[in-house]
């Protein structure tokens, strides 16, 4: 596993050139990379610019609206093998998003896990032949829940989705805030394989709340709490040998009253704090 940065992650708002040089500068071995920044930069002097600053492009969001319409969704479709090409050239081939833990009112969980995994078998399917790995981020809040009907929320469900989509580049978007509120256990993560986890996102959540009571928008730096056991979370990657990036995603409002460069330094000391060589 490596260190990457997502400063859009950390709330600070830089051109992608800043936003590699202050990865480079505090110690990461990657950045978030969209195709926005290729298309205005350029393929040569974004290779160049990473290259200079000994960056991967680590992850990326995925430009397919898969909550609407089948009118949108096709719409996006239509776009993403050009997209995925971009990346794979690129050389990014991770890809995430996250999945909402409710459903909308009078859509039945049958109907939505059936639209779920069809339009996520057929994502996939475009991806695959450009090496490209999507992940799936479970959000795990029960207050997110509380006065909704459920869909899948936990790594048990998420799994379920992976196992009957059956595609063999989807995989976890594996967050620690969502594992701690989702009540997951560092052994549900002794049955996952680096195989299975496109990206993992690290935090803390809120001191003085159990994990029914925590709010998603509210977390900490990685380690800041001691809420959230990431020597156990840490631990379980190391085990696996999980290889691809862990980003710092910790909704702390106040980074942003920071210059970038003081905001990326507070983000890369919490998580070297947490980082298991």
């Amino acid at each position: 596993m490596y260190k990457a940065l997502s400063t859009g992650a950390i709330g600070v708002r830089v051109p992608f050139e800043e936003q590699v040089r202050l990865a480079s500068a505090h110690g990461f071995e990657g950045v978030s990379v969209e195709k926005a920044n290729v298309d205005r930069l350029g393929m040569a002097e974004i290779r160049a610019l990473l290259a200079r600053f000994n960056q991967r492009p680590a992850v990326t969001g995925i430009p397919v609206n898969f909550r609407e319409d089948d009118a949108t969704f096709q719409r996006d479709m239509a776009g993403l093998s050009e997209w995925a090409k971009v990346m794979s050239d690129l050389g990014c081939t991770r890809s995430a998003t996250w999945i909402m833990p409710t459903l909308m009112e009078g859509v039945t969980f049958e109907t939505a896990y059936g639209q779920l995994r069809s339009r996520t078998a057929d994502i996939c399917a475009v991806l695959a032949p450009y090496g490209i790995q999507y992940g799936l981020e479970f959000v795990g809040p029960k207050t997110m829940r509380e006065g909704k009907t459920p869909f899948l929320y936990d790594q048990t469900g998420m799994l379920g989705l992976i196992r009957d989509t059956g595609a063999a580049n989807l995989g976890l978007l594996l967050d620690c805030f969502h594992w701690y509120t989702s009540h997951g256990t560092v052994e549900d993560l002794g049955k996952l394989n680096d195989s299975l986890i496109t990206l993992v996102h690290v935090n803390d959540a809120t001191a003085g709340r159990s994990p029914d009571e925590q709010i998603d928008s509210q977390r900490a730096l990685p380690g800041a709490t001691g809420v959230i056991d990431s020597a156990g979370f840490m631990g379980a990657l190391k085990k696996m040998d999980y290889s691809g990036p862990v980003v710092v995603e910790p909704f702390c409002p106040w980074l942003s009253d920071l210059s970038p460069d003081e905001a990326v330094a507070k983000v890369a000391e919490a998580l070297d704090s947490i980082w298991i060589s």
